[in-house]
């Protein structure tokens, strides 16, 4: 090989380090909007996503399936899968368990945690105050079949030596039957104890406030909740997030229809149907903002069944 094959070797190979430490560091910054764009399911249907506290709330046992990706498939697609189940043991103990996969490009991000929730009864038989803790470990890894050039680049080895770690979250909130006010600090790792990492998760979700209020209306076949909701969140890098939505259940129906605005420029809208033992619902997520001309938004599947 002379001098100036050799030379033209070396230029492709740095341009394909070049372009795939770029694609990772794109893929991670997505990573960082997931924390943005948490799961519809979370405000209404399963508030235990957000808050270990609210674990365990009624004496059913709780499953919950869910599924979100961008309405455009493309390689590298951004897609989250969450599984959660909770239960009350006894009458002031609830369990959970919260297993997650966020896929954002070339970059696999897989959380899995326990919670123990205490049920503290107070004046009234529906009010409560709720104390949680969630303990878990997370990982991340880049798959190397995915990866279209150098699969020998230090920058993947790099990234997949760093070990998985574990983590935690914090919660309380005050419930009763018709309203509902907590606070949650997921992340006890990148809150108290480490500032970033060197797999860019670093952009995490450092504290979310949730209130509700539902409002019965009464009267024939008019018979439907109004429940207006309200939600503050902190990102580690990111204006903080004001949220606010509405929920409106027809009871007799079981049909429900809800949305939620974003201050990080988006909506959601969706509804679903509540069949007792089991709901399902729809929602679709889109962007208000100048995002809004890259994409076409991205739907959100959920699945619940009462045990």
């Amino acid at each position: 090989m002379n001098q100036t094959m050799k030379q033209q070797y070396i230029n492709i190979k740095s341009l394909f380090r070049v372009s795939l430490l770029s694609m990772v560091l794109v893929c991670c910054a997505m990573m960082s909007k997931a924390q943005l764009y948490p799961l519809q399911t979370m405000y209404f249907q399963n508030q235990y996503l957000y808050n270990p506290a609210l674990a365990g709330m009624d004496s059913k046992f709780n499953l919950n399936l869910d599924y979100r990706q961008q309405w455009s498939d493309f390689p590298g697609t951004p897609k989250t899968g969450s599984v959660s189940a909770d239960f009350q043991p006894t009458d002031k103990v609830g369990l959970g368990l919260i297993v997650s996969q966020d896929q954002y490009g070339l970059i696999k991000q897989t959380m899995a945690k326990v919670s123990y929730a205490y049920h503290v009864p107070l004046n009234g038989s529906d009010e409560h105050l709720n104390f949680g803790l969630s303990l878990g470990i997370n990982n991340s890894r880049i798959n190397y079949g995915d990866v279209i050039g150098d699969q020998t680049d230090a920058a993947i080895s790099q990234y997949n030596q760093a070990k998985p770690y574990f983590d935690g979250d914090l919660g309380i909130a005050y419930t009763s039957s018709g309203f509902s006010i907590g606070g949650s600090i997921p992340n006890l790792r990148e809150n108290f104890f480490k500032k970033g990492d060197d797999r860019f998760d670093s952009d995490a979700l450092l504290f979310m406030a949730l209130a509700s209020y539902k409002i019965s209306f009464v009267g024939g076949d008019k018979d439907f909740v109004v429940e207006p909701l309200a939600a503050y969140r902190v990102v580690h890098g990111y204006t903080d997030i004001f949220d606010a939505g509405v929920n409106l259940d027809m009871k007799n129906t079981g049909i429900y229809f809800q949305g939620v605005y974003q201050t990080s420029k988006s909506m959601n809208v969706g509804f679903g149907y509540d069949g007792g033992s089991y709901a399902l619902n729809f929602s679709y997520n889109y962007e208000t903002g100048q995002i809004a001309n890259y994409t076409n938004g991205a739907f959100e599947v959920g699945l619940k069944f009462r045990f």
